[in-house]
């Protein structure tokens, strides 16, 4: 019986590999720019911190979580996203000592137990920003720009930033409080879940996907109809960041995303895709979590990414279709099992001068040496043979052409470095 890997999971192997290194090596690319710095954290963390993180009315802690006891009888959870096990690391290694903001990038998989479908999987791979420690609306516009930024130089088109301010505990309580009496005479008609939200967290019941939830809430009071002095200004202080950078964006007074560690501004990237699917990135700021995990009082903003979904939209847009060769790869060919000791002594002399290069190691006849040199799409072959070794001069081959020009070895890697 074959084992396969677990439902919701995917191996990326082959030419997909390449697509993530290209992902990869702009959001790379792009945090030297903005000076971030790379924060590798633990894939499992004590369950508490993100029931204390995340929050208990969220459907990741309700529904998602990948939770177990270990040997030493202590509930341990596979992390479902990136920012509680950021901000635990902050706090654990005294980062509110050193100069603030403290700006961090992690890249890695993350763990939900949810339905699998297209662009979800239950072992998925996030990218995403912490930056701790100002609470300048500005930065929160520099953060949105940032990840406007990454999506465009990926190449990604018909991207619609959505944003909008949940409020603070100031305002947020007054405004749960009139959504509350609203939603009273139709509680019966809510979801089951929603009944719940309806006692702990009213606001989640925008994100409710039901129908019918939908239709009760849809004219509901808006959280921005209550904000406070402080979250009105610094809503306001945001969107004139993102008009003085040319940031396009809507204002969606409906979104409250699906964390409950969200204060002031929210925000959903989408890139044209239909349905659920369509959201590839977002954010917020996070003002209580820190103190709530037992840090000092300061703020916080972030964002997360679904690489599965942006290659997938990528893909969708066309943009691996042509994906250039960064370096030419040369294929060795020994005439015969006599020349096989100076086919590897030639490939080991390339790669010393960072020249991508392969040989036999499967016995093949010459002529199946060539038919591998194409399947691997080699761009040349150099041929040895008996007199090529007597001689000190190799055919290098193009595989596209066909030219074929002969060679001392230090010319060989001459042309090919210069290729």
């Amino acid at each position: 019986m074959v084992i396969k890997g677990p439902k919701g999971t995917h191996d990326i192997i082959s030419n997909d590999i390449k697509k993530w290194h290209i992902i990869e090596s702009k959001l790379v690319e792009l945090m030297e720019f903005y000076d971030y710095c790379e924060i590798r954290t633990p894939i499992f963390e004590s369950t508490e911190l993100f029931l204390r993180g995340v929050g208990d009315t969220t459907d990741i802690v309700d529904k998602e979580m990948y939770t177990f006891l270990d040997k030493g009888n202590r509930s341990i959870t596979l992390r479902p996203e990136g920012t509680a096990s950021v901000v635990r690391a902050f706090i654990e290694h005294g980062g509110f000592n050193e100069v603030l903001p403290s700006k961090f990038y992690y890249i890695g998989p993350m763990f939900r137990y949810s339905r699998p479908q297209t662009g979800r999987y239950r072992q998925f791979h996030q990218f995403g920003v912490e930056v701790i420690g100002s609470i300048n609306p500005y930065l929160d516009g520099e953060v949105l720009e940032l990840m406007m930024n990454i999506f465009n130089s990926l190449g990604i088109k018909n991207l619609n930033l959505e944003i909008n301010s949940v409020g603070c505990p100031k305002c947020r309580p007054v405004h749960k409080e009139e959504l509350k009496k609203y939603l009273k005479k139709n509680y019966n008609e809510l979801c089951p879940t929603c009944q719940v939200r309806y006692e702990k967290n009213p606001l989640r019941i925008f994100d409710c996907k039901n129908e019918k939830c939908q239709e009760i809430i849809n004219n509901g009071p808006l959280i921005t109809d209550n904000l406070c002095e402080e979250c009105n200004e610094h809503f306001t202080n945001v969107k004139n960041y993102l008009d003085m950078t040319n940031v396009d964006y809507t204002i969606n007074k409906k979104m409250v995303r699906g964390l409950d560690y969200y204060t002031k501004t929210a925000f959903e990237i989408t890139a044209g895709r239909e349905g659920a699917q369509s959201s590839i990135g977002g954010g917020g700021r996070y003002d209580g979590l820190i103190e709530e995990l037992g840090g000092p009082s300061l703020p916080g903003i972030g964002f997360a990414i679904g690489l599965e979904r942006v290659v997938l939209t990528m893909e969708e847009q066309g943009l691996f279709d042509n994906i250039p060769k960064t370096k030419n790869k040369v294929y060795v060919a020994n005439v015969s099992d006599n020349n096989i000791d100076a086919a590897v002594k030639l490939v080991h002399e390339l790669r010393n001068n960072e020249i991508i290069a392969i040989n036999d190691i499967m016995s093949r006849k010459l002529k199946g040496q060539f038919k591998y040199a194409n399947k691997i799409d080699a761009d040349y072959v150099i041929t040895i043979g008996d007199d090529e070794i007597a001689n000190n001069t190799y055919p290098l081959k193009n595989m596209i052409t066909g030219e074929q020009v002969y060679y001392s070895i230090d010319e060989l890697i001459k042309n090919l470095r210069g290729v």
